[in-house]
């Protein structure tokens, strides 16, 4: 009997073969593998992923936004294999996972090649919103839903639309798209078309989509043109408001396009006759005419003469005598007011107007009523370092210069004397129409002092004031530095110091005068233009004794000096009797 052996496998080999098997299986786990539908449980269906094993999906899993969830025993499926078995012995799978994973690798090329991708927005969080880009979840930021803030996203919902990948991080899982950049692209490629059919100088209409401060958009058509504020209408327009209405129909004519940016700039004046044409003859310089002011500025006041044309009042030229005063101090909007061409530029298309010329000219009235030498009486409104300001007649205003106050004291002294509010009396010394000058004088009521004659003495004939003339002054306070005396018969003061007091060093003595005390003294100096005058009684004294020698004696003669000044005296006192 022939014996037959058998190999039975041993332990080791065993083991073996199960690594390998289990070696294979393991190497699949993290992919995505096919599967049959083998049973529908509930909420559940039964996956046979050819591993001799089973796994189980939840139905919910094959449904989401945009696809249909029948799913039948039988279908083909791709499922993620996370784990070939668990405790339960079934294999753990996922159909979310799977289409995930099959998304990112569509998504990632897509966004190399910047190419648009489908997705669905499907509900909102804090910031924006969820997008279902096929299975893998994107963020949709709030700013980048559409051109423009909408209100309402409800419409955009559920809805399969275009969107642009902005940012990919596939270990983070985090996907940044865009609708807005779709609908710009989308949007540029349409304006071109639209910029590309219109020309410069084409008239066409449109409607009011817009109104800013600044102008008006107008919908051409898919493209949008800006209406500037000062191309509605010839005549100031302070806002589009006064004129366009949203939604309103208009006729404009396409000023400017730039290819570019795609920005266009229209017109609604260009399609009516330009006012200005003609503007010189119509308007000539110095001719008057009454307008209306339409706006007030810091540096003016504009005002309409007619529908387009428009001049400015420059703050200069509103008041003859209103200085640094805002313009809507002077004139009111809407307030009819008479003007004076003062210039016209057609090519800036500006035109200069004066309100003042039209008004009687307040230094030419003051003029013609108090002439040069008239007096005049006002208050003083302000003093300065040069002099004072008085308020006169027709509110013009008068200076009297530091040099005019007084005709004895400095100027600087002199001022002192006058505050603001005093009521002052003053002579008028000039008026400058052109510069708006007047000159006042008050020291001019009194004659100068320095102007006047020599007052008789000792029987002889009175003549100019001048250095040796002999003249009586009248001691007026006794010092011990000396005497302060006035001229006879004049205003002017002098001080005669100790040493001139007399020839004898023993008489130079003050105390020897007495107040309102008379006495003859000789000019020493006299300067009208520094206003400066000395007098000595010694140097009197000195020149009648050299008058006497010559006269009644010499040093050869043998008579002495007192001879000699007593012949001298009685000489003068017979003359005078």
């Amino acid at each position: 009997m022939a014996s037959t052996s058998t190999y039975a496998p041993s332990r080791e080999d065993f083991a073996a073969l199960l690594d390998e098997s289990y070696g294979q299986n393991e190497a699949l786990e993290g992919s995505v593998i096919k599967g049959r539908v083998v049973a529908i449980e509930k909420d559940v269906a039964v996956i046979d992923i050819g591993l001799k094993t089973e796994g189980r999906v939840a139905l919910k899993e094959f449904q989401g936004p945009g696809r249909e969830g029948s799913l039948q025993v039988g279908d083909e499926v791709e499922v993620y294999l996370e784990r070939i078995e668990n405790a339960l012995g079934e294999a753990v799978i996922s159909r979310d996972k799977a289409r995930r994973e099959e998304s990112w690798v569509k998504l990632e090329k897509a966004f190399e090649n910047q190419e648009k991708v489908e997705g669905i927005i499907f509900n909102q969080v804090k910031g924006g919103f969820t997008v279902d880009l096929d299975g893998a979840v994107a963020f949709l930021p709030r700013s980048q839903v559409d051109i423009r803030p909408i209100r309402d996203v409800a419409p955009l919902m559920q809805v399969p639309q275009p969107f642009q990948i902005l940012k990919m991080d596939r270990r983070r899982g985090n996907i940044v798209v865009s609708r807005r950049t779709v609908l710009e692209e989308s949007r540029a490629e349409q304006r071109h078309e639209i910029v590309a059919n219109l020309e410069e100088g084409q008239v066409i209409e449109g409607m009011v989509k817009n109104i800013t401060d600044y102008g008006a958009f107008v919908d051409l058509g898919g493209i949008d043109g800006l209406l500037h504020v000062t191309d509605i209408a010839w005549r100031r327009v302070n806002h589009p408001t006064e004129v366009l209405t949203i939604g309103q129909t208009v006729r404009v004519k396409i000023i400017k396009i730039n290819h570019e940016t795609h920005r266009i700039s229209l017109g609604m004046k260009q399609l009516l006759d330009d006012p200005w044409q003609g503007i010189e003859a119509k308007y000539p310089i110095n001719a008057r005419f009454h307008g209306r002011v339409t706006n007030i500025t810091d540096y003016g006041a504009f005002v309409e003469l007619e529908p387009g044309i428009e001049g400015l009042i420059h703050v200069s030229e509103m008041s003859w005598t209103k200085k640094n005063v805002h313009p809507g101090k002077i004139v009111a909007t809407s307030q009819e007011v008479d003007v004076q061409v003062l210039e016209v530029d057609p090519v800036k298309r500006r035109i200069s107007l004066g309100l003042k010329q039209t008004l009687a000219n307040p230094w030419e009235t003051f003029a013609e009523k108090y002439p040069v030498g008239s007096e005049v009486e006002g208050e003083v409104k302000n003093k300065t370092e040069f002099g004072l300001f008085i308020g006169l007649d027709g509110d013009v205003d008068g200076m009297v210069h530091l040099s005019d106050l007084d005709w004895n004291k400095p100027g600087e002294q002199a001022i002192e004397d006058y505050k603001k509010g005093d009521i002052v009396r003053a002579k008028v010394l000039d008026v400058d129409m052109e510069k708006e000058r007047i000159s006042l004088g008050i020291k001019q009521l009194a004659s100068d002092p320095f102007a006047v004659k020599a007052p008789e003495v000792a029987g002889e004939e009175s003549g100019d004031l001048k250095k040796g003339a002999v003249v009586t002054c009248e001691v007026l306070e006794v010092k011990e530095g000396g005497l302060e005396v006035q001229i006879a018969g004049t205003d002017l003061t002098a001080f005669i110091k100790r040493a001139e007091l007399a020839r004898d060093r023993a008489d130079q003595r003050p105390e020897r005068f007495a107040v309102g005390e008379k006495v003859d003294v000789r000019i020493t100096q006299f300067d009208r233009r520094a206003r400066k005058i000395a007098v000595s009684i010694k140097a009197l004294e000195v020149a009648e004794e050299k008058e006497a020698i010559a006269q009644y004696g010499s040093a050869d003669s043998g008579a002495s000096l007192g001879d000699i000044l007593g012949a001298a005296l009685k000489a003068r006192d017979g003359k005078k009797e």
